[in-house]
């Protein structure tokens, strides 16, 4: 007996599962389920848009519903977030979205073209700030190779000055080597000089008071 009335309870569950009414999940955001009603109660999943739900329980004063998901979990949603009607296929509604985001894309690329375009154009307010730019950055640079060739003149000009003081310094060392040398040909030649008229001084003294005793025994024999 109690086998029998265990299946026939089974069974009524069965066929008030199956006549469930089914609802879907209705909200952009992502909506929590809750284990209760009341605003505090514990979140037990929340549900992407299109779940489908079972609706297990649904009181006329409640804002809430009581669901259970396939896998079995039950719990609490808001009303207000859920529709009895079934989202659209899932696959055509996203290839769809898909081409109209890209062809939206496509139209603003388009236009963000033409607008540059428009920009880049002769005669654009970006042509002549870009001409007046290159003119200053051309100005710029003929004042660096100016500043650059006059650079190279000064280093020039200073190399040859100092080519000019090494020379002159060289000829200046020689001149004064060269006084020196003079300096002492002079000196060794007054010291001839003086050894010679010593000589003549010694060979004078002996050889005059010769020549005046000849002299004057040559005066006695007269």
């Amino acid at each position: 007996m109690k086998k029998i009335l265990s299946t026939f309870f089974i069974l009524i569950l069965t066929l008030g599962s199956v006549n469930a009414e089914t609802i879907y999940v209705n909200d952009d955001q992502n909506v929590a389920l809750k284990a209760a009603p009341n605003p505090g109660g514990k979140t037990l999943k929340v549900l992407p848009k299109d779940t489908p739900l079972k609706v297990i329980e649904k009181k006329a004063k409640s804002d809430s519903i009581k669901v259970r998901l396939s896998d079995g979990t039950e719990g609490y949603i808001k009303s207000n977030s859920t529709t009895t009607k079934a989202p659209i296929n899932n696959a055509k509604e996203s290839s769809s979205n898909t081409v109209a985001q890209l062809l939206s894309d496509n139209a603003a690329l388009r236009a963000e073209l033409y607008n540059l375009k428009e920009a880049m154009g002769p005669g654009s307010s970006l042509e002549k700030s870009l001409s007046a730019e290159r003119d200053q950055l051309a100005r710029e640079l003929s004042e660096l190779k100016k500043t650059a060739a006059s650079s190279i003149q000064l280093k020039n000009e200073r190399d040859e000055l100092q080519e000019r003081v090494v020379s002159v310094e060289r000829d200046l060392q020689q001149f004064k080597l060269e006084n020196q040398t003079l300096k002492n040909t002079d000196s060794q030649d007054w010291f001839l000089y003086g050894g010679l008229l010593s000589l003549a001084g010694v060979l004078l003294g002996t050889i005059l008071p010769k020549l005046g005793g000849r002299r004057k025994s040559s005066w006695d024999s007269f």
